[in-house]
């Protein structure tokens, strides 16, 4: 007999309802404001229902923008009134600014006041009723973790800190070999004995296997997992769990059959998928050196008084195949700021100049970079270019760390837009998780994805 399971919502679920309901909210206030005032700017019509899809869209890529699908920021009410602050404001000027398809400007002011408040009030309504009803922990998704004692701890915080509403209630040691007195926090320690009943008893949604000794699934544990397995219940390997949660690659928990587990994306061998990139890469190109040139002036007097060197400078770095190449970049260091060996730049790293800070705040220092992707040494996506010298030492201390120069480096990633600037050898190898993934997945609409949140990632001053 099925045992009733609570109802939780995956990660993509979510999303995909927080980005309905915006839109739906927002056309129900725009509604109720075109009822009770006299609202002229905007008629919800089926002859007009052109307008409703390019409303939703200017929503949902600018709600992308400024964060506002982030699970984290969602769930956190002062980041999602900014969020919604920010995205209300730009969703209205891009709405205003564009006639051609959209209404035409509104005869007064007052309508445009109207307008910010519907959506305003649309969004920030849901967003309340989203924190305080499905973001609680009525809909938390509860699994058990079935694993060796020494693993728990990293695998539940891994699982956990990216995901607020995915919680590992219990675990199950799954070495045998010594007798288990470790106990995690709120995590219950369970016997294969009391399993099954368990699971049915704590309404749990998923059991994670991520024991990497097959001895470990003895004859009892197989059967209580049968059972389960029978009876409706999911039953998820670790590694499948940690991508589709965090989406990144768990490459700490492969084995040397690391090559068996990951099959690259097919859109690296896509010729089509790639002439269009390299198009539009071009493309790209010539407009950022152009926007370059504008701000040329301004960053020559900054460089000449502020960093009082080259303006430019070039650095060897490891590109596609394991082909070094020269990178071009704005100086942002003091001269000689490498006099005693390379090592990683960190926060507050004295060696930064005041005007070289700002620079890379900006992602300006990046600029020149368009050169190298005119050159085709970079793309405009793809892991970051490593200099020789970390490549070695990274390569030595991480397996499959070469593997990122299956393609070309990048000027943005998907590592550059979900983790901070990398410090230290944890950070480098939690980069080349999200690098792997990209890698795996790469697409057109992961490529999108990545190319709006860098847009986040500069208006929100996140350089290094």
């Amino acid at each position: 007999m099925l045992s009733k399971k609570k109802i939780h919502f995956e990660i993509s679920e979510r999303k995909i309802l927080l980005r309905i309901f915006d839109l739906l909210f927002v056309l129900l206030s725009l509604y109720l404001v075109d009822s009770f005032l006299k609202f002229d700017y905007i008629s919800l019509s089926n002859n007009n229902f052109y307008w409703i899809v390019v409303l939703g869209i200017y929503i949902n890529i600018l709600g992308t923008v400024f964060e506002m699908y982030n699970l984290q920021v969602a769930s956190n009410q002062f980041q999602v009134i900014r969020s919604i602050v920010l995205t209300t404001s730009t969703t209205a000027l891009f709405y205003l600014l564009t006639p051609f398809f959209t209404p035409l400007l509104p005869i007064n002011r007052l309508q445009i006041l109207y307008f910010f408040i519907s959506i305003f009030a649309g969004l920030l309504f849901w967003r309340i009723f989203y924190q305080s009803f499905l973001a609680s922990h009525r809909f938390e998704k509860k699994a058990i973790l079935i694993c060796d004692r020494e693993q728990v701890k990293e695998l539940i915080t891994g699982l956990e800190n990216i995901d607020p509403h995915y919680r590992i209630v219990g675990y199950l040691n799954s070495d045998f070999s010594e007798k288990d007195t470790f106990f995690y926090d709120y995590v219950k320690k369970l016997e294969i004995e009391e399993l099954e009943r368990f699971v049915r008893e704590n309404s749990i949604s998923e059991i994670v296997i991520a024991s990497q000794k097959t001895d470990g699934m003895t004859v009892p544990l197989y059967n209580q997992l049968l059972h389960l397995l029978e009876s409706g219940f999911t039953i998820r390997e670790y590694t499948q769990v940690y991508e589709l949660i965090t989406q990144r690659i768990p490459i700490q928990h492969f084995d040397k059959d690391f090559y068996r587990y990951f099959p690259f994306s097919r859109s690296n061998q896509n010729k089509l998928y790639l002439l269009i990139v390299r198009t539009l890469e071009l493309v790209f190109s010539i407009v950022g050196l152009s926007i370059g040139l504008l701000l040329l002036p301004l960053i020559l007097i900054g460089n000449a008084l502020g960093n009082r060197g080259k303006l430019f400078y070039k650095q060897t770095r490891v590109g596609k195949n394991g082909i070094p190449f020269e990178i071009f970049k704005f100086r942002t260091m003091v001269k000689n700021a490498e006099h005693e060996g390379a090592v990683f730049a960190t926060t507050n790293d004295v060696r930064i100049t005041p005007f070289g800070k700002l620079l890379r705040k900006a992602r300006i220092d990046e600029v020149p970079q368009f050169i190298n992707i005119i050159k085709g040494e970079m793309g405009f996506i793809g892991p970051r270019p490593e200099r020789p010298v970390f490549v070695e030492e990274l390569a030595e201390m991480m397996p499959f760390y070469e593997t990122r120069h299956v393609m070309k480096p990048g000027l943005t990633g998907w590592a550059q837009v979900n983790y901070a600037y990398g410090e230290t050898m944890e950070d480098s190898l939690i980069k080349l998780q999200y690098d792997l993934y990209y890698i795996k997945h790469r697409s057109v609409f992961l490529d999108i994805n990545i190319i709006i949140k860098t847009f986040s990632t500069v208006l929100f001053y996140r350089g290094q």
